[in-house]
């Protein structure tokens, strides 16, 4: 960590002649990205990369001069991606791009060699007669459509998500399924699929968009297509870490404004849209704060673990800390890249909506809009939400945000360091805001 030298203000150490308080470090959030990308990568949870990743984050938060640093263990279902290989056998032999699914099983040894079958949704597969489907390859393929929100992966995700079970209810022995993006680059698109522990178990993998494409002209030119797929992904008990850092109030320490983003990532690329750019703001945003002047109220930045394999570290901090949620004024996260933020959102009671107006005009000068009173925050936060939590949503452009996610394409050179910086701005306005008010935000 070379850079640490009075990394806060930007500057290295000189005599001081005068005691102009030094300027905040615009670049702090976009150097924490790149240290973390550069110093760990990718950082599937449960790994020992996770563990590199967890060391990293309490070491630079002791640095950033965080009043406490500590972290929270919680176990999980662990997984280890394996070699994965998917071929034409016939009539058009060729490989495609791959990847394994994650939490999928593997195959047997000498792999699973069957026909396919074609279905344009999950919705067109629970619908299928299991004589169409059983003792052959699942296929779905259905594209996804760009935009600002990103309000289409949910729209396809499901595929990716209980895709095997709804396919092995029909007798399927494997399924692979159009990548879950936006780019037509040949880069195969990962992410966590949950299986029914009352269906048999089949191997999920997803094929990148062109081969994708590939495949669906293959079947349209001969009635029978037969693949083989070999896998060999390992199923094991393990535990990760929630990352907790707090700023401590001078006036109302016990009221939370917490900010957050998830520390883990997918194996395949470096992490650094997902979600590295969310983890350096929120380490960031208290730390500058504290630059300036130690707020009323206590903010605390929680770095999530194993949000991908289902937000299984909010859960865990919800749990652990159910008795204080009650103390939780407001809870923000950052989890969809680093595009330029467009919009905040709110999840307040009907009293405050007149405080959203007000976060709003600080922030417009950002070119950023009012959005509506229904968001649940982010991923992670969303549990909090749930539990009646306050959520804002600094919404950011994610028009390209799928080109990207969970492939081997998100990487650091994607982050563009002017967004990052007018993301850090937002944040340190809005966080800075909520932590020196005295407002009620909850219905």
């Amino acid at each position: 960590m070379k850079f640490w030298l009075n990394l806060i203000s930007g500057a290295f150490f000189t005599p001081a002649l005068w005691a102009a308080p030094a300027p905040l470090n615009q670049e702090l959030a976009y150097r924490l990205v790149e240290s973390l990308t550069v110093e760990v990568g990718p950082r599937i949870a449960g790994s020992e990369a996770d563990r590199r990743a967890v060391q990293w984050a309490v070491t630079n938060l002791r640095q950033l001069g965080y009043d406490k640093v500590w972290t929270e263990e919680f176990e999980m279902p662990g997984w280890t991606r394996g070699q994965a290989k998917l071929d034409v056998v016939s009539p058009f032999a060729q490989p495609f791009v791959l990847t394994s699914l994650g939490g999928s099983v593997g195959t047997p040894v000498d792999g699973i060699t069957a026909a396919v079958v074609m279905f344009d949704s999950i919705e067109a597969l629970e619908k299928a007669d299991s004589a169409a489907v059983k003792g052959k390859i699942v296929f779905i393929n259905k594209p996804m459509t760009k935009d600002k929100s990103g309000s289409f992966y949910g729209q396809v995700v499901a595929a990716r998500s209980r895709g095997a079970v709804e396919a092995a209810k029909l007798g399927a022995v494997a399924i692979v399924i159009r990548s879950v993006g936006t780019s037509n680059n040949r880069f195969a698109h990962t992410g966590t699929m949950k299986y029914d522990e009352t269906i048999t178990k089949i191997p999920a993998v997803a094929i990148s968009v062109p081969d994708a494409q590939n495949l669906a002209k293959m079947l349209k030119l001969s009635p029978k297509v037969e693949l083989k797929l070999q896998m060999d992904n390992q199923l094991q008990k393990a535990s990760s870490h929630n990352v907790i850092a707090e700023i401590t109030g001078t006036e109302k320490p016990d009221e939370i404004v917490l900010i957050s983003g998830h520390l883990d990532s997918w194996d395949q690329g470096t992490g650094a849209l997902d979600d590295g750019a969310g983890v350096a703001l929120a380490m960031a945003t208290g730390a500058l704060i504290k630059q300036k002047a130690t707020p009323k109220r206590t903010i605390r930045v929680v770095l999530y673990g194993n949000e991908e394999g289902g937000l299984l570290g909010a859960r865990a901090y919800a749990a652990k800390h159910h008795n204080e949620l009650a103390k939780h004024v407001l809870a923000a996260e950052s989890d969809f890249g680093a595009g330029p933020i467009w919009q905040i959102e709110s999840r307040f009671g009907d009293k405050a909506l007149p405080f959203a107006k007000e976060l709003q005009q600080k922030l417009a000068h950002l070119n950023i809009a009012l959005g509506g009173n229904t968001t649940y925050g982010g991923p992670d936060v969303s549990v909090l939400a749930q539990a009646g939590v306050p959520v804002v949503a600094l919404s950011q452009d994610g028009t390209d945000y799928f080109d990207y996610h969970h492939t081997p394409n998100d990487t650091l050179d994607k982050i563009d360091p002017d967004s990052l910086k007018q993301n850090l701005q937002a944040w340190l306005i809005m966080t800075e805001t909520v932590a020196n008010s005295s407002v009620n935000l909850r219905h």
